[in-house]
């Protein structure tokens, strides 16, 4: 072991005889592990926030969706139906066609989107799981509508008495009168939410058969294709095989793009809780480079001797540099244990609570855990470096 290690690791552990000295040591460290633990405590929460609210868009987006650039729809056909069954990579696909269409409910009246979906649906996206009210299988004349909407039409559901009437201008009309207008009833028979206002407020999902029906398009007609991937898919790859079934006029977005505001937005978030947390670590470490200019004046003696033996400038700072980050490693990793524990106690046992029935979410994650650890260590570094860079032959003379 170098005696420069040597010495700093007794400077760690040994006590001064000043006791000014023990306690600014004390404060330091304590300082060093409360930072540690509140970092990875707080991007930890953040972390499963987003995965909390990733949760919901699993239900209502697929894994890869594609839809038609040029019109409003696209043709599927037996001959891509044999191709795409050969794609490597897709474990389902479900098609839909979606349009615009007024709801009209009793007396009430709302703008919405109609999303014809066949029985695979469910299969690629778990919409069924944000359904609590009713059942999502959708019979030709059944539908299920968002929770804004059933709100804000009264919905109930199998309530035949009052059926939903869906109605949309017929194809190639210019000016509308009212026999312009393709007209169905059906009977809502569940009400899902995926806590977000903007979807539970936009879809009332019907049977494909009945949307082509209602939009007087052929059963080949569609708007796009859900995927859902298998596990060890390659996303690019089957992309790739889908752009060369269908031709260049399509778009393919995967959920994150499908949904890029909101990733952005976490990711903002993300950034700057920890730019935050990360200024009051360096505030912290104030005290880190005050201590080790203290533990310098206070070993000066120590230090004359040292140098008269033959040990370089160098080499004396590098004993305060080891002391402060050994210092700053002991309070950054038990303050990381702790947090630890505490982040996993609340993923599993879920006793700190935001209400009676949702707990604090928080997900443990190993990159939390190397962000916190080397940005403490990295600035700790820093601020070791500035106080031992106060040794110099001045100091001797």
């Amino acid at each position: 072991m170098k005696i420069t290690h040597y010495i700093a690791r007794r400077y760690v552990f040994s006590r001064s005889k000043s006791s000014a000295i023990n306690i600014i040591t004390g404060i330091t460290a304590v300082g060093i592990f409360a930072g540690a633990l509140v970092m990875f405590v707080v991007l930890s929460v953040f972390s499963g926030l987003r995965e909390y609210s990733y949760s919901f868009i699993k239900g209502s987006d697929p894994d890869l969706k594609l839809v038609a650039t040029v019109g409003k729809t696209l043709d599927f056909t037996p001959e891509i139906q044999t191709k795409l069954q050969k794609v490597e990579g897709i474990a389902s696909y479900s098609k839909f066609l979606e349009e615009r269409a007024l709801l009209r409910y009793e007396s009430k009246e709302q703008i919405a989107y109609i999303k014809g979906v066949d029985q695979a649906y469910k299969q690629v996206n778990p919409v069924e799981d944000f359904v609590y009210m009713g059942q999502w299988d959708i019979e030709p004349s059944q539908a299920v509508v968002g929770h804004a909407i059933a709100y804000r039409l009264s919905v109930g559901v199998f309530d035949y008495e009052n059926n939903m009437e869906i109605i949309v201008p017929k194809k190639g009309k210019g000016s509308l009168s009212q026999n312009d207008f393709n007209q169905i009833t059906v009977h809502p028979v569940g009400i899902y939410s995926f806590n977000d206002e903007e979807i539970d407020a936009k879809y009332v999902y019907t049977h494909l058969v009945l949307a082509q029906h209602l939009l007087e398009l052929d059963e080949k007609k569609i708007t796009g294709i859900d995927f859902k991937l298998s596990e060890d898919a390659s996303e690019k790859q089957v992309r790739s095989a889908l752009k060369e079934i269908f031709g260049e006029n399509i778009l393919l977005k995967n959920r994150m793009e499908l949904n890029e505001t909101l990733h952005k937005m976490h990711n903002t978030e993300n950034l700057i809780v920890y730019l935050i947390i990360t200024l009051v670590v360096i505030i912290t470490l104030f005290t880190l480079v005050g201590t080790i200019i203290m533990v310098i004046l206070d070993k000066q003696l120590n230090l004359k001797t040292l140098y008269n033996l033959g040990l370089r400038i160098s080499e004396l700072r590098s004993i305060f540099l080891m002391q402060g980050l050994l210092l700053s490693f002991l309070g950054c990793v038990l303050g990381l244990i702790l947090g630890i524990g505490v982040v996993l106690i609340q993923q599993y046992f879920q006793i700190w609570m935001l209400s009676d029935t949702l707990p604090y979410p928080v997900k443990f994650s190993f990159v939390n855990l190397l962000v916190v650890f080397v940005t403490i260590m990295m600035l700790s570094y820093i601020a070791s470096k500035i106080a031992s860079n106060r040794i110099s032959e001045k100091l001797f003379s």
